[in-house]
């Protein structure tokens, strides 16, 4: 049998994400390689019979050639592309295609001196605020009137060269979108534990495996917290219990930040920021982030603050292909890295890269929740993330932790860092019952 080339398979799925506006959110447009996941979950009834193929021809493959990899790139471009184009009101590019957010420029700790020359430029002040536990002081710009966001930032720049300035890029779930359509919010309980592991990501929404969680929520986008597929997913991996399902971390009490509230135009890096304050503020020792993006200097900041207070910091490397740009905030030193391997512990030929890579997990031929009920085999690094942070909290945080969950590895095929962790921690799709 003559196997079709990833190249045709990556070019077909392309192909869909450009079909138009209105798939924009419920194709992957919001992680690279979408999860196994069809039914209305991932994309109408419309466009399921045409993703579900590509997944399965993905998931034969065993080899990618140097072209295979440029066609990921080229995915990840009309997926990008797509974002801003289908909500150009509120984002913007900067030159390397990334999306920002539109008409917003931050400066990190500027001084009083450049806040007046801002403004005397004609440079109007949207947001000046402290996140108090990270340290940062930050305010918001919105350029002068018939600058665009990129003219606005390079005006800055010469306006005062000494202050740190950029976009406010917009990081996008390492993974299927799995987006809820419908469902409520998980309620928020009183916390059964003081030890705290953190996640941002989507809003988490009801699910039998998370009734008996000790889970609290706290909205950081406009719309406040909205229940997602991904959230639900990377949440259950961790604290989920269910039957035969169980989550990596069960019994830990689980803080929750939404960064998107539903929109996929919000999880922006000041938005990360803000979470990243609040879950530090609250004394968590481990927070998940299956989240990617460019490098970013307000994200760094804020995650090389947290980590300066003892807190691990884990983020997915994405699903763009290894030739994809690196992934961030999985680049940022001191953050563990994580890729994904399959039920082989091969690692996903999809998986992006770092630029450094500590660890790989289950992200492939495993099952998490769905919003409302029921399971979803789930496909990406976003989903390998949360296992490695189990296991890292399980082992109480910290630097001893990574030294104890670098002892439990075992080896794996391909780029897997230390190894695989938490292989065990499988859930097989079909041990639960979860669409395919």
């Amino acid at each position: 049998m003559i196997r079709p080339s990833l190249r045709t398979i990556i070019t077909c799925g392309a192909a869909i994400l450009a079909a138009g506006s209105g798939n924009a959110q419920l194709l992957p447009s919001l992680g690279g390689i979408p999860g196994r996941v069809v039914g209305g979950v991932l994309g109408s009834p419309s466009n399921t019979p045409m993703i579900a193929p590509v997944i399965d021809r993905l998931n034969d493959v065993t080899g990618m050639a140097t072209a295979d990899m440029a066609s990921l790139l080229d995915l990840r471009r009309a997926r990008l592309q797509g974002l801003i184009r289908d909500h150009r009101k509120v984002l913007d590019a900067d030159r390397q295609g990334n999306p920002v957010r539109r008409g917003a420029v931050i400066a990190i700790d500027p001084s009083a001196d450049t806040i007046a020359r801002a403004r005397s430029a004609g440079f109007r002040v949207l947001q000046d605020e402290q996140i108090a536990s990270l340290e940062l002081h930050v305010v918001t710009f919105a350029p002068p009137t018939g600058d665009t966001t990129r003219e606005g930032l390079a005006r800055l720049r010469r306006i005062a060269p000494d202050a740190a300035f950029d976009y406010d890029h917009v990081f996008e779930p390492a993974g299927s979108t799995l987006v809820a359509l419908g469902g409520s919010i998980a309620a928020s309980s009183a916390l059964q534990s003081r030890a705290l592991v953190g996640m941002v990501d989507g809003g988490v929404a009801a699910h039998p495996s998370l009734a008996n969680a000790s889970i609290e929520q706290r909205g950081f986008a406009a719309a406040g917290p909205r229940p997602s597929g991904h959230g639900t997913a990377v949440a259950s991996l961790i604290v989920g219990s269910d039957g035969r399902f169980e989550g990596a971390a069960r019994g830990l009490s689980l803080l929750v930040a939404d960064v998107y509230g539903g929109d996929p135009t919000e999880g922006s890096a000041l938005t990360i920021a803000r979470a990243l304050g609040w879950l530090t503020a609250r004394g968590v020792r481990v927070i998940n982030l299956s989240l990617v993006g460019p490098a970013n200097p307000l994200l760094e900041r804020a995650v090389t603050s947290a980590r300066a207070r003892g807190i691990l910091i884990v983020a997915a490397v994405g699903n763009d292909g290894p030739a994809a740009p690196p992934s961030y905030p999985a680049s940022y030193p001191g953050v563990v890295a994580v890729t994904a391997v399959d039920a082989r512990n091969r690692a996903l030929p999809e998986a992006g890269k770092a630029l450094h890579l500590d660890f790989a997990a289950p992200g492939a031929d495993m099952a998490a929740a769905l919003p409302g009920r029921g399971y979803a085999a789930v496909r990406g690094t976003s989903f390998a993330a949360p296992l490695v942070t189990a296991r890292l909290m399980m082992a109480g945080g910290g630097v001893a932790a990574v030294e104890a969950v670098s002892r439990e590895v075992i080896s794996g095929h391909g780029s897997v860092g230390k190894g695989v962790v938490c292989a065990m921690c499988r859930i097989a799709p079909r041990d639960v019952g979860a669409k395919r």
